[in-house]
């Protein structure tokens, strides 16, 4: 392993550590029923790898049956790519990651769609893009009331009336054009 991002950034692992921090807390087996498409002994040898690069943390360990069955929680400092984590990574790292990235949000958006009842106006659901000519400090200015809004509600534990949302960014300038003959 490169780093922590391509640890992270496993289309596998990154399922199996939105499905634990969906749900807090889970052990082997769950995490086998809630993720039917990776073939088992596949799961079990990526939770070894999250397990060993301290991404997960075994929060309990429960008899079942004579079996000792582990319960797994993300820690607190594994699960986030770092600034750091980042400036390691080639141009290939970064298109595989943005491309895992896209594929996470495209398999949610679509278990999302999938339901019989979905309702995009009542689950308040939405997706656009928006071109924005701003300076970095125009940029800055946008983005801090939003992102003071966001650190209110990260912390936010489920309750009744709450429901898990996914907010997705990216942000991006438009890349730079070279003239003819330059």
């Amino acid at each position: 392993m490169k780093n922590k991002a391509d640890l992270i950034l496993h289309p596998v692992r990154l399922k199996i550590i939105l499905t634990i921090m969906r749900k807090q807390r889970a052990t082997a087996l769950q995490l086998n029923e809630l993720l039917p498409e990776v073939p088992q002994a596949t799961l079990y040898r990526h939770i070894n790898k999250l397990a060993e690069a301290n991404l997960l943390t075994i929060v309990e360990q429960v008899q079942v049956r004579g079996v000792v069955e582990k319960v797994y929680a993300v820690s607190e400092e594994g699960a986030h790519v770092t600034q750091a984590d980042l400036e390691v990574a080639t141009r290939d790292d970064h298109m595989r990651y943005f491309t895992t990235f896209i594929s996470s949000l495209m398999h949610d958006f679509s278990q999302y769609v999938e339901q019989p009842n979905f309702n995009l106006e009542r689950d308040r659901v939405g997706y656009r893009q928006l071109a924005l000519y701003l300076s970095d400090d125009e940029l800055e200015e946008v983005m801090a009331p939003f992102r003071e809004a966001v650190m209110k509600a990260i912390h936010n534990t489920p309750a009744e009336g709450r429901r898990r949302r996914t907010l997705s960014f990216v942000i991006m300038p438009e890349a730079e054009t070279t003239s003819e003959g330059e």
